[in-house]
């Protein structure tokens, strides 16, 4: 692993962890407001026993019900942990794309 991918999964873990604490404070967290925003979209899988992570909206063949946020983290930090790869890593890290330590190489 390169220092710059370390870097990269220490912002999303760190960002996730502070997206947790807004949450517990009853405010919007980030990934939140990007799904809204139309910038990412975390939906069930069709049989309904997972998640899946998608760039920018997408329309589901039928209306579902949105994922609860500890849902959303818990599988992104497994997506970080298990998998980690550069685009997954470089998706959710644009969520806090207007984060002080956001780099722009980190671009998609």
């Amino acid at each position: 692993m390169t220092d710059d991918h370390n870097d990269l999964v220490t912002f999303v873990r760190t960002r996730l962890d502070e997206d947790e604490q807004r949450h517990a404070q009853q405010l919007l967290p980030y990934l939140d407001e990007a799904e809204r925003r139309g910038r990412i979209r975390i939906m069930r899988t069709d049989d309904g026993q997972g998640l899946h992570l998608a760039a920018g909206p997408l329309a589901a063949q039928e209306e579902r019900a949105p994922v609860p946020f500890p849902d959303k983290v818990t599988y992104l930090r497994r997506e970080v942990t298990d998998h980690g790869d550069p685009d997954t890593l470089r998706l959710i890290a644009s969520v806090y794309a207007g984060h002080a330590d956001w780099r722009p190489e980190w671009e998609l």
